[in-house]
């Protein structure tokens, strides 16, 4: 039996079995993704790290509205952030999610 279907075979008896946590969290994943300026900022942070500022300027929106987008992929773990003084700078923290975000985004404009 090929690695691949070995692979395929194990992940078909995990998703038979899932839990309410898993469930959770995929459907969250999923609610992360679907937002148009979500989309956005993780895309930008694809290309790395930038503050907040640099995102809202880079993007036209607000500080505010980019700073409860960030809580939101930071509540999930999907951005995680470093502080140099009083700025924040963030980065993406699931090489997982941001894989499928850009196959997504392949799709899209291949499509």
């Amino acid at each position: 039996m090929n690695e691949e279907k070995k692979h395929e075979e194990a992940f078909l008896e995990v998703a038979q079995h899932l839990d309410e946590e898993t469930l959770f969290i995929v459907s969250q994943t999923f609610k992360a993704l679907s937002d148009p300026t979500r989309i956005r900022i993780l895309s930008l942070l694809c290309s790395g790290e930038h503050s907040v500022n640099e995102i809202a300027e880079t993007l036209n929106l607000s500080q505010s509205s980019v700073s409860h987008q960030l809580r939101f992929l930071k509540n999930l773990r999907l951005v995680k952030y470093r502080r140099a003084g009083t700025t924040l700078f963030y980065s993406e923290d699931d090489n997982h999610v941001m894989n499928l975000l850009k196959q997504a985004i392949e799709h899209a404009v291949h499509h």
